[in-house]
């Protein structure tokens, strides 16, 4: 929430407390899977590429990190489950501190969006269900080729126990790393979201059927990571209700939505402190990147149901999704949002925040070169 005292609008360099955190600015370097860490170790080249963009009193969310040897679904993704992983960790965030910057660190498990070729032994991905996801959607293997993604194999109710301590282990491990904070990773169709959309969770255990029953594994991880830490100001959770990613869809996502937030604010009084924040990724993101229009969109449904959420959750409101620098600033003066988190665009132009600043023109992005080898993407730092 925008810091008491202020009388005029705020804008996209208002300061901004979250948890015990003083931002200087609302722009957000958000989450983009590079595929850049080998070994699932980060480097040398993550280091300069955290380091380039981060800025004093701004805020940097890492790329999805594994929670196991068994949570990724894509090639070269950095882990936090091991000391090895931990240790490579820390001279990265070591470098954005000294920048002035904060980092909060992304865990992540894909579930079912992965193939068997991720998976030791060979076996199924885990997730709430046996349902594959459609053909249309590919994975892309370890040697770069794109195929189907394996069949899944719904995670028993006992198991489920165990996908949750590696959560809180995760947690445990980012803050050994010097990060600053931890973002739940509930959106994008990856294995929280498998488990809230009705599209995908056919369970009929306590895990499954009811939205309070849909909602329980997102509040277990949640529960677990919120007490390793000691309370909740270091943690965040992503949430996309309304996106379709990896064919991730919901009978009625604003209803879903108001679910998580109520359920959030219940546990905020709860706890007596707030999350660092909640990150929302707007409805019609793809068609927002794919428009490049300033206005498109802001009017439509799917505005309105952002302006629900914000105005439901009595926390920091971050969104993403495709914004410029005009949307951007409106949304945040109109109190819509406190925090924008920007990933293509930040990918494209390191110095953003101060492109943004003087108003200067900012480079377009070329997506293929996100997710090429780590020696090829030296020079696109």
């Amino acid at each position: 929430m925008a810091l008491e005292g202020m009388d005029t609008a705020p804008s996209l360099f208002s300061p901004l407390q979250i948890g015990k955190i003083q931002l200087s600015h609302r722009i957000v370097f958000g989450s983009v899977t590079q595929v850049r860490a080998p070994n699932g170790l980060p480097n040398g080249t993550m280091k300069e590429h955290y380091s380039r963009r981060a800025t004093p009193g701004g805020l940097l969310i890492s790329e999805g990190n594994a929670i196991s040897n068994r949570a990724t679904g894509y090639p070269d993704v950095p882990g936090i489950y091991e000391d090895e992983q931990v240790r490579a960790w820390r001279p990265i965030v070591e470098a954005v501190h000294v920048k002035g910057g904060f980092i909060f660190c992304q865990l992540w498990h894909v579930g079912r969006a992965s193939h068997s070729a991720y998976q030791p032994g060979g076996t199924k991905p885990i997730s709430s269900t046996n349902k594959g996801l459609p053909d249309k959607f590919k994975v892309m293997l370890p040697d770069r080729s794109l195929d189907s993604h394996s069949e899944p194999r719904a995670l028993s109710v006992d198991e489920i126990p165990e996908i949750v301590e590696q959560f809180r282990r995760g947690a445990l491990n980012v803050i050994k790393a010097g990060f600053d904070g931890v973002e739940i990773h509930a959106g994008h169709g990856y294995l929280i979201d498998q488990f809230l959309k009705d599209n995908i969770n056919d369970r009929t255990d306590h895990y499954g059927g009811s939205l309070s029953n849909r909602m329980r594994f997102l509040f277990d991880v949640v529960d677990a990571v919120v007490s390793a830490l000691g309370g909740p100001e270091r943690v965040a959770v992503r949430i996309s209700p309304a996106i379709n990613h990896l064919d991730a869809t919901d009978s009625n996502p604003l209803g879903l939505g108001l679910a998580i937030v109520d359920e959030l604010n219940k546990r905020q009084l709860k706890w007596g402190a707030k999350l660092a924040y909640l990150h929302v990724t707007h409805p019609h993101f793809r068609e927002y990147l794919a428009t490049n229009s300033a206005m498109k969109g802001l009017e439509e449904a799917d505005a309105g149901l952002m302006r629900e959420l914000r105005n439901a959750y009595r926390g920091t409101f971050m969104c993403t999704g495709g914004y410029t620098r005009e949307i951007a600033a409106q949304v945040v003066a109109r109190g819509e949002a406190d925090l924008i988190s920007f990933g293509r665009m930040f990918m494209a132009n390191p110095d953003l925040v101060e492109r943004l600043r003087i108003n200067a023109p900012l480079r377009n992005y070329d997506l293929p070169t996100f997710f090429i080898s780590n020696v090829s993407m030296q020079s696109r730092l």
